[in-house]
């Protein structure tokens, strides 16, 4: 299922109508943001045809003046944590090779989640590794908003969150909040 959305999403962001999509998903996560007014903003490093909303963000002068973190995952022990970032290209790689933060750990009041599919129910279906859901079971008062493309909709009779996945509060995609 995984391998299938990842290659769905690839050719969608490739498409025709993927700069249309990520115009469109950029202002419904503006427009939720701007409800939300996070004090700090998890963001990730967009990877795989995610959608990228640090560039989307880079010149909106609001989110801009906020405290940014990015995610560091550490693979001994199986861990994640959130690190100060002062949104230039990350100078440091974390366990898995995804660019990170050399910055301090910091806690975001809000983060945005890459997902690769999800269900109207909020689960999410990520890389398989886990840290996303860790995090949020050890941080249950933060806000995790899932970004996501609408052709990773999954029915929740096909994928079914398990006990250790942490649901999101809401999914925002190129057509809308989910």
């Amino acid at each position: 299922m995984r391998k299938s959305l990842l290659e769905q999403r690839e050719r969608f962001v490739a498409g025709a109508t993927g700069g249309d999509a990520d115009a469109a998903l950029a202002r419904h996560l503006k427009a939720v943001l701007s409800a939300l007014e996070p004090s700090c903003l998890g963001l990730y490093w967009a990877q795989r045809a995610e959608f990228n909303a640090a560039a989307a963000f880079a010149a909106d002068s609001t989110i801009a003046k906020l405290p940014l973190a990015l995610p560091f995952a550490q693979r001994a022990p199986v861990r994640m944590h959130y690190r100060a970032w002062d949104g230039h290209a990350p100078a440091a790689l974390d366990d898995c090779g995804i660019p990170a933060s050399t910055g301090a750990p910091l806690l975001p009041d809000v983060v945005l989640v890459p997902c690769v599919g999800y269900t109207a129910s909020g689960h999410r279906l990520g890389y398989g590794g886990g840290y996303f859901d860790r995090w949020l079971a050890q941080h249950p008062d933060v806000t995790a908003v899932g970004v996501a493309w609408s052709i990773g909709v999954l029915d929740d009779a096909v994928f079914a969150g398990q006990p250790h996945d942490q649901p999101l509060a809401l999914i925002v995609t190129e057509r809308g909040v989910v």
